[in-house]
């Protein structure tokens, strides 16, 4: 793969497209290229009298919008390296990971910001409200003198008039970092991933030649958290560089609200997490389907109905899609089977974050069923298996999309390559003579959330854990809800002169303040009580698989 700067690639795209719509809040602002080309140079105005040098971190937690964008461009083609921070987090959190990353900027909602003390992130220069830009808080006077003479300055620097002929991004280098995204918010579980410009790059090349029928007349609906690299990547900067139109959705993304989306915005290509499409499914179609079940073993009405449910199905997603491409999570295998019978444009992809997020993908013509593709361009993929055909082994990666490693982790990074440098994923899978990739499950226990969040279960049961009488919990997934397994102490309980019955509904009244410690996306639905300790391995650490469900 031959390098080109991503920067200049953005800024080559913004000169092409000034005039064009570039992002929007959907049913709200929309903003040009040359809209956004402006308020990045004032931000890079700001960051320069600031202080901030080439490399210096900028944190951005927020809902997805327009000026996330706008504050993530800014940062990246300064020099500077983003780092978003998902906006579901707890305060702790995002104190922790602002303070874990050395930032030295951060881009806020004033929701978010209301519950933030920058006394806990004493790295901070200043904090910048995101709607506005406007600065929250800054460490000094001159600081402030910054955003009060910021038009001024600006009115300096362009005397005329501001043009794509000022534009002058950072140029980039291939193993140079561009980002660190972290996989989760708590101390004890976080790893900040270092993504180089060469894995942006090969994710861009991979998209432009995976969705060749985008262009700059492109509309994209973004409903994935925009701080994740899957919605960062695919929903908004690939689009980015090649002049398409991104319409955030800053609303939470119910099927209701998507569906009115893509009938109103009528998207080229849609990004989504199998939970939204199964949702979408049991909502409007199964219903239809258990009615019509007598008539579907006929074989002429067969094949009249199954046309009918995907012209249907095209037209609730908006009817101007090339394909609907799926990731994140495992998809219902039911779901999968009815949308491939009855010809539906989809196909499932396998990414990671440490990746950038793609691995495998097939166009959905060219899939097979229950796959997730074939290696995707720039990238290698090895089964670690005496027989990977046949008995399934650790998913191993290679190629220009893999991470530099785990930020300020060398443990973690080095337990994460083999020996001869490629890329161990934690997933099992198998691989067929064509080299189509097939997941048989994850080692990893990662549960994908509504919106597609990352919900570590390990997190939730530290909490749970903590409350009193707790031996031990495992949280999983059990039809789309959260249910946490717990082992109590009973023998303490009953030296407390607790019933079994009394202690049991101690821990269940506890519930509203475990979930008061959590993010919203991960709240626990239930709880469920173990009769006796979880099976566990020679070290002591609970066997999983043996205690999950149907997760769909």
């Amino acid at each position: 793969m031959e390098f080109q700067s991503v920067n200049k690639l953005l800024e080559k795209s913004f000169k092409e497209h000034w005039d064009r719509p570039a992002l929007s809040n959907y049913q709200g602002a929309t903003l040009s290229y040359r809209d956004v080309a402006r308020r990045i140079a004032k931000l890079h105005i700001a960051f320069e009298q600031c202080g901030l040098k080439r490399g210096d971190k900028v944190a951005i937690c927020s809902r997805n919008q327009a000026n996330w964008g706008v504050s993530f461009l800014a940062a990246m083609t300064y020099g500077a390296v983003p780092v978003p921070i998902l906006h579901e987090f707890k305060p702790g959190n995002i104190h922790y990971l602002v303070n874990h990353s050395e930032a030295r900027v951060l881009f806020v909602d004033d929701v978010i910001w209301e519950g933030l003390s920058p006394e806990e992130m004493p790295g901070l220069s200043v904090v910048v409200q995101i709607n506005t830009f406007k600065f929250l808080y800054a460490v000094s006077e001159d600081l402030w003198n910054v955003r009060e003479h910021l038009n001024e300055s600006f009115g300096k620097k362009y005397p005329n008039y501001f043009g794509p002929e000022d534009m002058d991004y950072y140029c980039d280098s291939a193993d140079e970092l561009a980002l660190i995204n972290y996989t989760s918010g708590t101390s004890g579980f976080s790893k900040g991933v270092m993504i180089p410009y060469r894995a942006l790059l090969s994710n861009i090349e991979f998209s432009r030649d995976a969705e060749s029928h985008m262009n700059d007349h492109s509309e994209v609906v973004a409903m994935l958290p925009s701080a994740h690299m899957y919605g960062m990547m695919f929903e908004f900067l690939f689009e980015m560089t090649i002049g398409a139109h991104v319409q955030f959705l800053t609303r939470v993304p119910s099927p209701k609200v998507i569906t009115q989306a893509f009938s109103e915005v009528h998207p080229s290509v849609i990004i989504a997490v199998p939970l939204v499409i199964e949702k979408i499914y049991k909502s409007k179609l199964k219903p239809i389907i258990d009615r019509n079940r007598m008539f579907m073993n006929l074989p002429v009405l067969d094949k009249v109905i199954q046309k009918k449910f995907c012209t249907e199905l095209v037209h609730t997603f908006g009817g101007n899609f090339e394909e609907v491409i799926l990731g994140g999570a495992a998809f219902n295998p039911e779901v999968e089977e009815f949308f491939h019978t009855i010809g539906f444009p989809y196909t499932v992809g396998y990414g990671m974050t440490e990746c950038a997020p793609i691995i495998a993908y097939a166009h959905w013509n060219k899939t097979k069923l229950g796959s997730c593709g074939k290696a995707a361009m720039n990238m290698q993929i090895r089964i670690d298996s005496p027989d990977p055909a046949r008995v399934p082994g650790e998913v191993q990666v290679k190629g220009a999309n893999v991470f530099l490693g785990y930020y300020k982790n060398p443990e973690a990074t080095a337990n994460s390559f083999t020996e001869d440098g490629w890329f161990r994923t934690g997933d099992m899978g198998v691989m067929d003579e064509d080299g189509y990739l097939f997941l048989r499950g994850r080692s990893k226990c990662m549960i994908l959330g509504p919106s597609g969040q990352n919900i570590y279960p390990e997190e939730l049961e530290a909490v749970i854990n903590n409350v009193a009488y707790v031996v031990d919990s495992l949280v999983i997934e059990d039809d789309d809800s959260l249910v946490a397994l717990v082992y109590l102490d009973y023998h303490q309980g009953e030296l407390d002169g607790l019933s079994r019955s009394a202690l049991e509904a101690r821990i269940t009244n506890a519930l509203p303040e475990i979930n008061k410690e959590i993010p919203n996306y991960a709240k626990i639905k239930k709880v469920e009580f173990m009769p006796e300790d979880f099976e566990r391995t020679p070290k002591r650490s609970i066997k999983r698989y043996l205690y999950q469900r149907n997760g769909k």
